[in-house]
């Protein structure tokens, strides 16, 4: 017997000796469960095994009533656990967790549901995101940071963020990561067991204030996946590694840029301290000193002038800078108080916005889009618009379900980091760089728009028909440039017409790009839109 059928023979073995909490369900319908008195019944049902569990229910779907195995098929196994998820919230409960086995060409489910409503997010969450070059430390700090614990000198922490959000195991080897820590009244809340999706969905319920990490990828190869992370999420602060036995690199002023460009206040850790002596520390304190200052920027050292000095002058021209190590944890704790009280910066600017970062498939679920919510607020049953699809037309969608972090939400606010399940939609059709709307907006598809550009780094000259990759929120495509004047040379400011070269997008006057094609880089805000015929 597999591993996975033996645990739902124990599920059901359960169910059979203590059935009090457990309750077996062929499936479950909208127009039959919640027609009527059966909602309120159910409800009062479910809240009767909430009580006999001590504050926890396990229903098993896709059984007979004697627990036997039946199997059902995916689309029912879906609306049940819509179903279910509307009388857990009667009840005053939430689902916790579901896991499916395929049985008899169809599915079975069991569902944990535990007593109190899902968590309401506040304002009282920054997110962060890291940068620097490939071995710099950027995810052994992290990961020392959420859980409190030293590194073996191996990197053991950086195992601890979670490479695949959202329970999906994608393969990737160089990506976008993610992780989570809080702070309440009596300090820092970390993740006791970085392993357990339940403990880090227990640091959000339980923090007054949460930071959340994207860690990007250090490898130069990757800077696409890293200008991603950084343009692409609604960040509140930038943190920049650089190694003591290192000092910066090409790939550190590259990252910097690209944090500058985005005008994100960053923080510099200066990472292994451990490893050098204070006179090699210092030295690179001083070269990082020596590069923001090229680029108009004002350090400041967090051991000479303080975290008060910190928290009240950190901007897009003051940079604190903290020496820090994961092997012996100094300067954690400064990091710790930096968090604990920095401001968020990024502000709620309009109806709910979330353009796509991933999507995947859930069985039992289906569709999923993950990104950062950029404005507004979306709630589980909200009726949304993605798109634009490559024919440019918007298409209509249903948020079943809101995670953040492994913790179901019932909604989710501008800066959230979250997967919304989608009803309506297959995950094939849900392509990167869409946005997530509200039903009622009046989207207009984009293929070319005016803006404002900037070159920063360029062998020749720019002149008409240069294509390199825009990063524009989560978009990353290639589009052609066709500059006002001609031609625009390196440090040139000057104005383009800029068209993608396969398919339309979401664009907005005002929003900030990136523009990179080999070494070649640049900047450049959207100053004007031209609606796909």
């Amino acid at each position: 017997m597999s591993r996975d059928r033996a645990l739902l023979e124990r599920a059901l073995d359960r169910g059979e000796q203590d059935g009090g909490n457990v309750e077996f369900k062929e499936r479950l319908l909208r127009d039959v469960h919640l027609e009527g008195g059966r909602r309120e019944s159910l409800a009062a049902q479910l809240r009767h095994r909430l009580l006999s569990g001590d504050g926890e229910a396990t229903y098993v779907v896709g059984v007979t009533d004697d627990g036997g195995l039946a199997g059902i098929d995916p689309d029912d196994f879906s609306e049940s656990m819509d179903v279910l998820s509307l009388l857990a919230e009667e009840a005053d409960a939430h689902i916790d967790d579901v896991q499916t086995w395929g049985v008899k060409d169809g599915l079975v489910g069991v569902a944990t549901i535990h007593d109190g409503a899902v968590l309401e997010t506040d304002d009282e969450h920054v997110v962060v995101g890291t940068a620097g070059h490939v071995d710099h430390g950027k995810s052994t700090l992290v990961g020392s940071l959420v859980t409190g614990k030293a590194d073996d000198g191996d990197g053991a922490t950086r195992t601890y963020l979670d490479v695949q959000p959202h329970e999906v195991e994608r393969g990737l080897s160089a990506d976008l990561s993610y992780a989570v820590y809080g702070f309440d009244d009596d300090g820092p809340v970390r993740v006791r067991n970085p392993n357990r999706k339940a403990d880090r969905a227990e640091v959000v319920e339980e923090a007054d204030r949460l930071v959340s990490f994207v860690d990007t990828v250090g490898h130069e190869p990757w800077l696409r996946t890293t200008i991603r992370g950084l343009v692409g999420q609604k960040l509140d602060y930038g943190l920049l590694v650089v190694a003591a036995d290192d000092g910066p690199t090409r790939t550190t002023r590259e990252h910097l840029g690209v944090l500058l460009a985005t005008d994100l206040p960053t923080i510099v850790a200066i990472t292994k301290t451990d490893v050098v002596d204070d006179e090699r520390v210092q030295e690179v304190e001083r070269e990082v000193e020596r590069l923001l200052r090229e680029v108009d920027k004002s350090p400041l050292r967090v051991a000479r002038h303080g975290v008060d000095a910190a928290v009240e002058e950190v901007n897009e021209r003051v940079v604190p800078i903290v020496a820090t190590s994961a092997i012996t944890k100094d300067g954690l704790d400064i990091l710790d108080e930096l968090f604990d009280r920095l401001p968020k910066t990024s502000r709620d600017t309009g109806e709910f916005r979330m353009y796509v970062d991933r999507s995947y498939s859930v069985t039992g679920v289906g569709a999923v889009a993950s990104g950062t919510v950029m404005s507004g607020e979306v709630e589980a049953g909200d009726e949304l618009l993605i798109g634009p699809m490559p024919d440019g037309r918007f298409q209509d969608v249903e948020v079943r379900s809101i995670e953040m972090h492994y913790h179901q939400v019932d909604r989710a606010q501008a800066g959230r980091i979250v997967g919304i399940a989608l009803k309506g939609i297959k995950e094939s059709a849900v392509e990167r760089g869409m946005v997530l709307l509200p039903a009622d907006a009046d989207p207009e598809p984009i293929r070319e728009f005016e803006a404002e550009v900037m070159v920063l780094n360029h062998p020749t000259r720019i002149g008409d028909g240069y294509e390199p990759v825009v990063h524009l929120e989560t978009i990353g495509e290639a589009a052609a440039f066709y500059p006002e004047d001609g031609r625009l040379l390196p440090g040139d400011t000057g104005k383009a017409t800029v068209r993608f070269k396969f398919r339309p997008y979401l664009v907005e006057e005002g929003q900030k790009f990136v523009f990179r094609e080999g070494r070649s880089k640049g900047v450049g805000t959207v100053t004007g839109v031209t609606p796909v015929d």
